[in-house]
């Protein structure tokens, strides 16, 4: 099955902040990326069918490229950043986060997640997913979840998982 992970476009929350699952306004630029996002999405289609978290960031990019009744799946969800949510990172004054930091592919955050149960998640979903007749899925999420997605369908390892970020309104494709 092949799988299309699209990243939600830009969001309006100054440079550095926490925002996890915080349900968060996109940038005024959303029309811009967007259409660029659909226009790139088009190679890809048609879809057996379409996913996506229920957070307004990726439902709203999956209205704009044409599919307002996407699934919503909450594991599909950025990693929760607990008490950190909505905070710059320069402001935090917790000594986790310096712990975090350090260890953030093992250790949860401050009343939120770990990388591992974000994984853990999003291989569900995905492993739920396999399980479906389906030839070709879309699914609209965030950067954490399309990582994720990225180790689980052997793109590349979790040690160096985040320098394969996909951009603001980027699609990654994988194939379980």
């Amino acid at each position: 099955m092949e799988v299309i992970m699209i990243r939600h476009t830009r969001v309006a929350v100054p440079p550095g902040t926490c925002y996890g699952q915080s349900d968060v306004p996109l940038a005024d630029t959303f029309g811009q990326e967007a259409a660029q996002t659909r226009a790139a999405l088009a190679r890809f289609e048609p879809f057996d069918a379409v996913y996506s978290s229920p957070l307004s960031r990726a439902l709203r990019l999956a209205a704009y490229c044409g599919y307002p009744e996407a699934r919503c799946d909450d594991r599909l969800m950025e990693m929760s950043m607990g008490q950190w949510e909505m905070r710059r990172y320069d402001e935090i004054d917790d000594p986790a986060l310096q712990q975090w930091y350090g260890d953030y592919l093992h250790l949860p955050t401050r009343g939120g997640e770990s990388f591992p149960q974000l994984y853990a998640r999003v291989a569900d979903f995905l492993d739920e997913l396999r399980r479906q007749p389906y030839r070709k899925v879309a699914v609209f999420a965030h950067g954490g979840p399309l990582v994720c997605a990225g180790i689980y369908a052997g793109l590349f390892s979790e040690e160096d998982s985040f320098a394969h970020q996909v951009p603001y309104g980027g699609i990654q494709q994988i194939i379980l």
